[in-house]
């Protein structure tokens, strides 16, 4: 009830697209802009090419423009190369059999999915020199590399929400009321200045890293934010 009550919104907040072309994706895009494609039957037949483009700086810089009906928007939908959609982040575009639901996190895309009408949901395919591109034609070419990289992310975002947890711990039970019900607890954890900026830098390493692959754990990959 909760998710369809979310998407009803989301739905209702997508304006008309201005009917722009699409813009060619430029490798000086690499770290502000995804693009991703879907092909759709369309409903009186033959097939329709959608693509997602979303903007990152767009969503800091632009909202309040887009808001007002003018500048550039954080995340539009594309028709055979028109723009035909566009909504602030986060999104849920109509499109022929069901929508397209995006999201964003602090490290880039954590949700980017076809969702069809029958619940079933298929990915869209990045455009192959983007981030998400890249790092699809890496797994492809080197499946074990990429599992191992995928495995040592999460590794390092669970001992970045233990030691976050432990500390979280350790400073709750040293409220004197609660010390005095529970008694103090003392992170075993103990980690050099190095130790914690060595921790955090690879803890935003490994967000970016699921992001590429639009891994996304609400309490895993918060644990980076």
């Amino acid at each position: 009830m909760v998710k369809k009550l979310r998407r009803n919104w989301q739905l209702s907040r997508v304006g008309r697209g201005d009917g722009s072309a699409l813009k060619e994706y430029r490798g000086w895009q690499l770290f502000t802009r995804s693009l991703f494609f879907l092909e759709l039957a369309a409903p009186a037949g033959g097939n329709h090419v959608f693509a997602v483009d979303v903007r990152y700086l767009a969503d800091a810089k632009t909202r309040k423009q887009h808001e007002d009906g003018a500048g550039k928007s954080p995340a539009a939908l594309y028709r055979d190369g028109v723009q035909v959609h566009r909504s602030n982040l986060p999104a849920t575009f109509p499109v022929p059999g069901g929508v397209i639901e995006v999201a964003t996190s602090a490290f880039g895309l954590k949700r980017l999915r076809f969702v069809a009408e029958d619940g079933s949901e298929h990915a869209l395919r990045p455009h192959r020199r983007s981030q998400e591109g890249l790092r699809a034609r890496f797994e492809q070419r080197f499946p074990r590399t990429s599992a191992v990289i995928g495995t040592v992310a999460v590794v390092v975002l669970g001992t970045a929400l233990a030691v976050a947890l432990l500390k979280g711990v350790e400073a709750v039970t040293r409220i004197p009321p609660v010390a005095e019900h529970v008694g103090a607890f003392t992170s075993p954890v103990r980690l050099p200045g190095w130790g914690t900026v060595a921790l955090a830098v690879a803890g935003v390493l490994a967000a970016v890293e699921r992001a590429l692959r639009l891994r996304y754990h609400w309490l895993l990959d918060s644990v980076a934010s």
